[in-house]
């Protein structure tokens, strides 16, 4: 049995929101317990992508909700965090689309692109009547994009891409590819260009036997001799730092959304220890080591939650690095991820079927530990940030 969510707050954490951060989370709230939820366990079983709410998504301003202009919501930084906590209650795979289509493709386009390029393809994002998908990762290169094999030529007015990509979320269902090369005429440098899909040479395949994000579609993509314009070189892209500067935009959806999730596994156990009876007929709620972990999951949510606030903030403020990022989604991610774990210990063995959501979470938030900078990757960004010293 599924129970509906009753909210998560302890420390009076909706007290800290403004009446426009608060409405752009109800919206959400109430979009995916409408829309989502009734169908992501069916999804995850089929290992299919409810592509069918993706209209929906756009016409509430969901893709591309923190940037300005060109159709997009205009939603602070904050209120984009919590859009993500809601999406990611009901889903990671799903958040990650949503992640996707917004961080590392509308922000791009947004941050680098031409005028041609914004005018062009943000009002389609936005709208969600194009789709897009980024591509960094490589089969042999997932913590070390620098060592990417795709490269770029300059033929006349065109340039011809060569390469792989591996993990790439969206890759089949695309209408347009962010891909990071490098420029052989240009030492190798790194850009980002913008390709169709349905170039020639252009192919892109679907992941299968996943058991974690089921209901998003990860892909690989392969770029044989495909030409494209000139123009559909991002120009304010150069060297790995813009690449870079995106994950770092994804990542910080990454930390509000783990939130949703650990508080979906959080609300069920709650719920669930209420109910259950064992011993005297009493409900295992009463029982000291089941109440030992509720009160560690409530407490690492809420120290979640003000970190995240805090870095939403810094953010809109103009004054976060990307260090602070890396602590919010490597402390976020792990923190879920034991809140998954006590979740379904405390769930039995009813934890591990889909009639509760706490074994998919557990599943999704394996990708999300791993995806956008490893936890231990952040260990040491963080490391050398209070240091001085690289140890990698």
């Amino acid at each position: 049995m599924a129970f509906k969510f009753k909210g998560v707050d302890f420390i009076g954490f909706d007290a800290l929101l403004n009446e426009d951060e608060r409405l752009s989370r109800d919206t959400a709230r109430q979009f995916i317990e409408d829309n989502l939820i009734p169908i992501i366990e069916e999804c995850n079983r089929e290992g299919r992508f409810p592509r069918e709410l993706v209209p929906q998504m756009g016409e509430l301003g969901f893709f591309g909700a923190n940037l300005h202009g060109y159709g997009c919501a205009g939603m602070s930084n904050v209120e984009y965090g919590l859009v993500m906590q809601e999406f990611e209650r009901g889903d990671s795979g799903v958040r990650s689309f949503v992640s996707v289509q917004s961080a590392l493709v509308m922000y791009p386009i947004f941050t680098f692109g031409s005028d041609e390029q914004k005018d062009y393809w943000l009002p389609l994002l936005a709208k969600g009547e194009k789709l897009g998908c980024f591509g960094l990762t490589e089969p042999d290169f997932g913590s070390n994009p620098g060592g990417m094999r795709t490269r770029a030529r300059k033929v006349g007015d065109e340039y011809v891409l060569n390469g792989e990509k591996m993990w790439i979320t969206s890759g089949t269902i695309s209408d347009v590819a962010v891909i990071w090369a490098k420029v052989e005429d240009e030492d190798d440098r790194v850009r980002g260009f913008l390709v169709e899909t349905d170039r020639p040479g252009f192919s892109a395949y679907d992941v299968h036997g996943k058991w974690s994000l089921r209901a998003s579609v990860t892909s690989g993509l392969s770029l044989q001799d495909v030409h494209v314009p000139a123009k559909n070189l991002m120009p304010g892209t150069g060297g790995l730092k813009s690449p870079l500067m995106c994950l770092n935009q994804a990542r910080y959806g990454i930390s509000w959304g783990a939130i949703g999730a650990a508080m979906s596994c959080y609300d069920t156990a709650l719920q669930y220890s209420l109910l259950r009876k064992q011993f005297r007929d009493q409900p295992i709620a009463s029982h000291q080591l089941v109440q030992e972990k509720l009160t560690w999951m409530i407490s690492e949510i809420s120290k979640a939650q003000l970190l995240s606030l805090q870095v939403g903030r810094m953010k809109d403020e103009g004054k976060v690095s990307f260090e602070h990022i890396s602590m919010a989604k490597r402390n976020n991610v792990w923190m879920a991820l034991e809140c998954a774990r006590m979740a379904r210990d405390i769930l039995g063995g009813n934890g591990i079927t889909d009639d509760y959501p706490i074994m998919r979470h557990m599943m999704n938030l394996e990708s999300v530990k791993t995806y956008e900078g490893t936890h231990d990757i952040h260990t040491l960004i963080i490391g050398q940030s209070v240091t001085g010293i690289p140890a990698y």
